[in-house]
């Protein structure tokens, strides 16, 4: 599926292939929740990397999060003018990126179930509104973004 985004501002516009667009991953970790997460929470897709095409790219900076006293190697991209996240790359994985839903423009497919994850960091004024179907995880979940996207039959072209 071509997934189409941009910062707030418009400086930044972006788009991408995704064989898993559906925005079901909850991350309630300190970094989402304060780079990206309104609600206490930030919400990752998935896309192949070598697709992606940037308008605007000099008005990118990117944080590299501290994780344990190190320095993360993912690149959390966004708007320098107004502070919209963008997306996260990892050199580790070299083929994805994870565009943040809170960025895409064109219109995502609404999950069946969701997967709340790293409820041990979540902040304590945050309930976790979760669904009968589903699921939570204290630290990382127990399947891939591209696992749970062929678990329910919702992988895309």
């Amino acid at each position: 599926m071509k997934l189409e985004g941009s910062c707030h501002c418009g400086a930044v516009q972006f788009q991408l292939q995704s064989p898993h667009p559906y925005p079901f991953n909850y991350c309630y970790c300190s970094i989402c929740r304060k780079t990206a997460g309104g609600g206490g929470f930030a919400i990752n897709l998935s896309g192949d990397y070598d697709t992606m095409e940037v308008q605007g790219r000099e008005h990118i900076n990117v944080y590299h999060a501290r994780l344990n006293g190190k320095v993360s190697e993912g690149e959390r991209h966004f708007c320098k003018h107004c502070g919209s996240a963008l997306w996260v790359y990892d050199p580790n994985w070299p083929d994805l990126v994870h565009p943040h839903a809170s960025a895409i423009d064109t219109e995502l497919p609404k999950p069946p179930e969701k997967v709340h994850l790293m409820l041990a960091s979540k902040a304590s004024w945050v309930d976790v509104a979760s669904g009968p179907r589903d699921r939570v995880f204290d630290e990382y979940p127990d399947e891939s973004i591209a696992a749970w996207h062929e678990r329910l039959g919702l992988v895309r072209d």
